[in-house]
């Protein structure tokens, strides 16, 4: 009987990926394990891997490729590949699979979900009933969706699903590295494109070039009126200078969905009245997550030919 092949786990995954990933493989839930006996592992097992299953976020490092001399795939729970050194896997031979597609339409939902919750105060709407505060007033009133500027950074699959869904609301722009045949205003420069709108919407890929792309200067340019929603990655926005412009009001406001060191958020982002907070949720649906781990398999399924 021909022995399964090594896997590792490098984090939790549904019930469904990880009971599909058992009758596959031999797996190692590594995100289990301590840094001791994760040396000791690899000293006795490194050369028996032959795949990493992870998610976007958590990707794979250097180090833990480097242990592995057999490695053929890192298979990738997500779109994102920015936490996986890719010149190092191309050297090695190490194919990095994603699951693009699956999970457009939810993200761009949850975009849209998240505009409406921020500028209609949906969270601190449902809250201001649950703590009984009605009977003595109505809330501050929001702001109005219909009618907005959206501006969208990343015009990709995502950015694409996002600005089709918005475009009922108001008028579109985005910036990328070219402009593209859509019937939206293109911006070279995130500044100009922050200025020329009331919602800022972040879905361009996380790398060297945008990190921290939207910083104080972009936030300036958006201005006290302009909004932002972040569903890409929490590094592509500068959290430090983000939220010195909500403390000193020159953002009306923020969305997020993604953060610099998650699953850790600031305590001045949690605390403020002028920010909308999901735990990266955007592709968290059940249809979604099971598209996902079929694409995951697939794609693992690959070690067999």
């Amino acid at each position: 009987m021909t022995a399964k092949p090594t896997v590792l786990q490098l984090c939790p995954f549904s019930t469904y990926l990880e009971t599909a990933l058992n009758e596959r493989f031999t797996v190692v839930r590594w995100f289990d394990m301590n840094p001791a006996a994760h040396t000791t592992w690899l000293d006795e097992n490194g050369p028996t891997v032959r795949a990493v299953v992870t998610g976007g976020h958590v990707g794979c490092n250097p180090e833990l490729m480097a242990a592995l001399p057999k490695l053929r795939l890192i298979a990738v729970n997500g779109v994102g590949v920015d936490k996986v050194d890719l010149p190092l896997a191309r050297s090695r031979g190490v194919r990095v699979s994603t699951t693009p597609g699956a999970l457009t339409e939810d993200v761009a939902d949850l975009a849209v979900g998240l505009v409406i919750g921020l500028l209609r105060g949906v969270a601190q709407a449902d809250a201001y009933v649950r703590a009984g505060s009605w009977v003595a007033g109505d809330r501050p009133l929001g702001r109005k969706v219909s009618g907005r500027r959206f501006g969208i950074v990343g015009l990709g699959q995502i950015g694409s699903a996002i600005a089709s869904r918005l475009a009922a609301f108001g008028p579109i722009a985005y910036m990328g590295p070219a402009p593209k045949a859509v019937p939206y205003a293109y911006f070279a420069q995130p500044t100009a494109l922050a200025a020329a709108s009331d919602v800022l919407l972040i879905a361009c890929p996380a790398n060297a070039a945008t990190h921290h792309l939207v910083n104080a200067e972009v936030l300036r340019s958006l201005g006290p009126e302009g909004y932002l929603v972040n569903v890409s990655r929490g590094s592509i926005v500068d959290e430090t200078a983000l939220t010195a412009a909500l403390a000193r009001g020159e953002v009306a406001g923020a969305a997020l969905d993604v953060f610099e060191n998650e699953p850790y958020v600031p305590a001045a982002l949690r605390s403020s009245e002028r920010v909308l907070l999901t735990p990266h949720v955007a592709s968290a649906t059940v249809e979604t997550r099971k598209a996902m781990a079929d694409l995951v398999l697939q794609n693992l399924d690959s070690l067999a030919t």
